[in-house]
Order: structure tokens, then sequence, then C-alpha cells
């Protein structure tokens, strides 16, 4: 975890005078961060219908997708 100063600024245009902080992580690796949040949040499909199974192992290993 890289370590994140909070800034506290009186008003906007102080904001905008300071200076940008570049990241200190490596575009892939912030890349792969997005990534993973990314499929962390988005919604999980679903196929539409109704599935029969003969047991209810069966059942679990498709819902685990395998």
């Amino acid at each position: 975890m890289t370590d994140l100063r909070v800034q506290k600024f009186r008003s906007i245009e102080d904001m905008n005078r300071a200076p940008i902080t570049p990241s200190r992580m490596p575009d892939f690796e912030r890349f792969l961060r997005h990534c993973g949040r990314y499929w962390a949040i988005a919604p999980k499909v679903y196929p539409r219908g109704v599935f029969k199974f003969r047991t209810l192992e069966e059942a679990q290993r498709a819902r685990r997708g395998r």
C-alpha cells in the first residue's frame, strides 16, 4: 500500500495552485488494481432461464461456473 497524504485547502484557488503529486506506483500495477476494483463491483451476469439439475452438487458446480 502506498502512503497517501491528505491535503487541506482553504479555497478552490489554493487547491488549483497546489502541485500535482505523481503516483509512485508503476502504471501497469495501477491498471491491475483498477481492473480488480472493476471486477469486484461489476454486476454479475447470469444466464436467463430455468435450469434443472439431478443433484445438489451438480447445481453448485454450475453456480461456480465449472
